[in-house]
């Protein structure tokens, strides 16, 4: 019988640390997951994918902010999948976070990413109430799209507006280096 106290014990310390684990690096459930034509896109609220924001190693991030109905946002969408394949064997990391409402996630985004064959990951932001989290995301942000983040460890810059390839890629460069 004391045998078994102590493997309780020790799952639940196991557990317990697990959880503890999961949590400090920010791993959290989607709220929903579509699928559709072989395609997963996972839905956050804020507070789901506010790690992507506070990464502590040497990769260099970066989360653009775009929607399917925003037009200056489509229009720089291929340039930020050039550069994700471009660089993605490096340390480097690219997250794509659409702003489309979820209801058009099967209907407008699914079937976007599967036309537009985009590899960099996609996430669907799930969290209608944009004043509690756009701050959060940076200070300098009005809420407009396109916008993005490019960061390594504490070297951060923010852009809200449209990229050009040769802008996109000079401002990851200046933070691969």
């Amino acid at each position: 019988m004391i045998l078994n106290f102590y493997k309780f014990i020790v799952l639940l310390v196991t557990l317990l640390l697990t959880i503890l684990v999961s949590a400090q690096k920010g791993v959290s459930k989607p709220l929903l997951t579509y699928e559709k034509e072989g395609i997963k896109l996972n839905s956050y609220t804020y507070s789901g994918i506010e790690h992507l924001f506070h990464q502590k190693n040497d990769t260099t991030y970066v989360v653009n902010f775009w929607a399917t109905w925003c037009l200056p946002c489509v229009e720089e969408l291929p340039h930020f999948e050039k550069l994700n394949q471009k660089y993605k064997d490096g340390k480097f990391k690219m997250i794509l976070v659409s702003l489309d409402f979820p209801k058009m996630a099967e209907s407008r985004v699914i079937p976007f990413i599967k036309r537009k064959d985009l590899q960099a990951e996609v996430v669907l932001l799930n969290d209608p109430d944009a004043n509690s989290w756009i701050e959060k995301v940076s200070k300098d942000w009005s809420g407009a799209i396109p916008a993005t983040i490019i960061y390594r460890n504490e070297k951060r810059k923010f852009f809200e507006k449209a990229f050009t390839e040769t802008e996109l890629e000079n401002e990851i460069k200046s933070l691969l280096n």
